[in-house]
């Protein structure tokens, strides 16, 4: 990677790191461009090199958000049992999110926010590419209740989202085991019988 490339891609991401932070602490109205680029140690020019809008930024975030989050999900090629896949994907899901508190805010404030209707195109392939195919492949296997995905995927993020938040609350610790158990649950709700 040249130089000037590997500059362009820290600052970008300078940018998109520093609009994460400020977006948990001050939401999405309450953080300004001004603030996003000197907390990005950027020019207040510069970012609107990168991004165009405040929107396009916000939209852009997600795509980030989501490209960092893909790792997570089983691949096809796994050959665990695909019990084993849910559970594994549901507790990493959580332990992202307690160890991200950042992104955890911004998914959560992004779903309920405007802007997630803004771009479907990307919503869409972004499905299409992740947990849709992971929850498809469930239900034509037999191993999971023949739901539509857009009833399934809210049931199982929710619940990750809620267990996330509720272990940083303080309110109670999720150690390993009560994550695991915890998503049991989940899946003893989705399973097919």
């Amino acid at each position: 990677m040249n130089v000037q490339l590997e500059n362009i891609t820290c600052k970008k991401t300078a940018i998109l790191e520093s609009t994460l932070r400020l977006i948990k602490e001050n939401g999405f109205h309450g953080t300004p461009m001004s603030q996003i680029a000197k907390s990005a140690g950027v020019a207040a020019g510069t970012i609107y090199h990168y991004f165009d809008s405040k929107d396009t930024l916000i939209q852009s975030l997600y795509l980030y958000v989501k490209e960092r989050m893909s790792n997570i999900i089983p691949h096809q090629e796994d050959d665990k049992p695909y019990k084993e896949l849910f559970l594994s994907f549901w507790i990493a899901q959580c332990e992202y999110f307690i160890e991200n508190e950042d992104v955890l805010h911004f998914i959560e404030q992004y779903m309920t926010s405007p802007y997630r209707h803004c771009n479907p195109e990307n919503e869409s392939k972004l499905l299409s590419s992740g947990v849709v195919p992971f929850f498809q492949r469930g239900i034509n296997s037999g191993y999971i209740k023949n739901l539509d995905y857009q009833l399934l995927v809210p049931v199982i993020h929710g619940s990750i989202i809620a267990a996330a938040k509720y272990h940083l609350s303080g309110r109670y610790e999720f150690t390993k085991d009560r994550l695991r158990e915890t998503a049991l649950v989940i899946w003893d709700g989705i399973k097919h019988r």
